[in-house]
């Protein structure tokens, strides 16, 4: 009995800061007869619903919709992930799991791509678009590693060149193109048969998958694929493995996930909360000292007034050190908020489309 044919049809891609555009221009190039299955990751605020799945359902012609627990797919279509969840692809469905945050996101473009390269292996293609920081280069180079198809835009194309640049950097890819020509690219690959071949999924890379979808693993685990480092972990505070494959990265113990441009992002922002609590705290003691000065003075003890002004004027001295301080911290570090999310985004989570049109 003659073997199934199987084709590079299984297609993940992953985007960030400037990604609803560029999502929306690639979908709409897709023809009606697209023999692939798309698989979308935009890194989008937690705690709001996305609309991405209804922007990209009206943005071409093929039928997009989010991506739920236990969903099968068919040939064209657009699966989309929902804020706050992990999409794990297993053989024959997709996971959606509220596993450790991986690059201070959740969902993970690596995730996703890691997750398809285990299952897939030959038959996943990989693009990455326009973002920030370098969430998909890891998955792209296990997609890499697997006998997968790996794209890139062009970073002089993308609105946010960053992460398709640290892409490139991290992977000898097969593609680096604009995005115009990525559609007819996926047209291409979804008619093309996947030979077999690539690397067999390693002990790393299904922990890593299972560490996202199960928030499971043993400290014997991450010892055999990582080294400890003297790193702790940012989101909470437990010990960081160190893992050399491209690009080197970092595991806590419960699955947080870092490459060392993310470990850096969320250790700057760390160390700026920090400073802003120091802050408020030197100018509240400064507060209390100079009220407990006025009254020392009130009730004629003079010698207890000038210590309270003394350590009020100290206050004052350490919280200057500290705003000067507050001003060098990097401009795009500083301006993450609390959820991790560059590149997010914010009309995705106030129910405006790009252009500021209420989507309905």
């Amino acid at each position: 009995m003659a073997k199934e044919r199987l084709y590079r049809n299984i297609a993940v891609v992953g985007a960030s800061g400037g990604g609803v555009e560029a999502l929306q221009k690639l979908v709409a190039a897709l023809p009606t007869d697209y023999r692939g299955t798309l698989f979308v990751v935009l890194h989008v605020p937690p705690d709001s619903p996305s609309l991405l799945a209804r922007i990209l359902d009206r943005a071409g012609p093929l039928p997009a919709q989010a991506a739920f627990d236990g969903a099968t797919f068919e040939p064209g279509q657009i699966w989309v992930s929902q804020p706050d969840r992990h999409l794990v692809l297993e053989k024959g469905c997709m996971r959606l799991a509220h596993g450790p945050r991986e690059n201070r996101h959740r969902p993970a473009i690596d995730v996703l791509f890691r997750s398809a390269a285990i299952a897939y292996g030959p038959r996943v293609t990989g693009v990455v678009l326009t973002g920030s920081l370098d969430d998909g280069a890891a998955g792209l180079w296990a997609i890499k590693m697997r006998a997968g198809v790996t794209i890139v835009q062009d970073p002089a194309d993308a609105l946010y060149p960053e992460m398709p640049q640290n892409a490139l950097d991290t992977v000898d890819v097969n593609h680096c193109l604009p995005l115009a020509q990525i559609p007819g690219a996926l047209v291409r690959l979804a008619c093309e048969v996947a030979l077999p071949g690539g690397a067999e999924p390693d002990s790393r890379m299904e922990l890593e998958v299972t560490m996202a979808s199960q928030s499971s693993a043993t400290i014997d685990q991450l010892d055999e694929i990582g080294t400890r480092s003297e790193l702790t972990c940012p989101e909470c505070g437990g010990a960081l493995w160190q893992m050399e494959d491209p690009p080197p990265r970092f595991r806590c113990h419960v699955g947080h996930g870092y490459t060392m441009k993310s470990l850096i992002s969320a250790q700057t922002e760390r160390v700026e909360s920090a400073l802003w609590a120091g802050l408020r705290g030197l100018e509240e003691s400064e507060a209390l000292a100079r009220r407990l000065a006025e009254g020392a003075r009130e009730r004629g003890h003079d010698r207890s007034a000038l210590q309270y002004d003394e350590r009020a004027r100290e206050d004052a001295d350490h919280a200057q050190v500290l705003r000067q301080m507050l001003r060098t911290i990097p401009h795009e570090v500083s301006a993450l908020g609390a959820s991790g999310g560059i590149g997010e985004e914010p009309a995705l989570a106030s129910g405006a489309s790009p252009e500021g049109q209420t989507v309905e």
